[in-house]
């Protein structure tokens, strides 16, 4: 079920990121704005590309890592996800963490992208204060014969953009969502454990979608 959910993350994303929908690249929109002015061009693609809808991980990849992935801080995604650990782990462990947690959320759910049909998002009116470091952008997915689900979007506002440090949904936090795994991890294994761990699960999933 929480892939499913988080699934929906990676699309309204997408839809969010986009870059050529209209405006300048260096033309700070508010998010709700932008989230409209390209929703349309990416439902599209999603819903009309033969090789996504037939389950090409290496397409979905392709297009989750053009579109999606520059506009994630990984790098604070990870540290909230470990928690406390992150001060302890070094320079080192900390890449190796950030580039774990990365492929792990990608191959995790960029797939279940390919089931998008009738799916639409409704986008909220933003009403925070875009002169705040950190906002909140909340959507809604709605899908035929289902209750809606409730997203939301935690950015903080690097250089001429935003980016994406935790997503909510139906309530839950991604970020929160790991951590407790990650502390029993560490816990029990040690920094270099969780590494491990979450390699191994990379390679796992790597084998399952075929190797793409």
């Amino acid at each position: 079920m929480m892939k499913r959910l988080l699934a929906h993350c990676l699309l309204t994303l997408m839809v969010f990121f986009v870059p050529g929908a209209g405006f300048a690249a260096d033309e700070l929109l508010p998010p709700d704005e932008m989230i409209r002015n390209v929703t349309s061009e990416v439902l599209t693609i999603v819903r009309s590309d033969k090789s996504i809808q037939a389950g090409d991980t290496r397409s979905v990849l392709a297009l989750v890592d053009e579109k999606v992935l520059p506009h994630f801080n990984f790098r604070r995604m990870t540290g909230l996800a470990v928690g406390p650990h992150w001060r302890s782990a070094t320079p080192e462990q900390q890449e190796s963490l950030i580039a774990a947690f990365r492929t792990l959320l990608v191959r995790t759910y960029s797939n279940a992208l390919t089931q998008y049909r009738d799916q639409t998002i409704d986008v909220k009116q933003f009403r925070g204060n875009l002169n705040e470091k950190r906002v909140r952008v909340s959507t809604e997915v709605r899908q035929p014969g289902a209750q809606p689900i409730a997203i939301d979007y935690s950015l903080e506002q690097e250089g001429q953009g935003w980016k994406v440090f935790d997503v909510t949904v139906a309530g839950v936090s991604l970020v929160t969502n790991y951590r407790g795994s990650f502390s029993d991890e560490i816990n029990a294994k040690g920094i270099d454990g969780l590494i491990a761990s979450l390699e191994a699960k990379n390679r796992s999933l790597e084998a399952e979608q075929g190797g793409k």
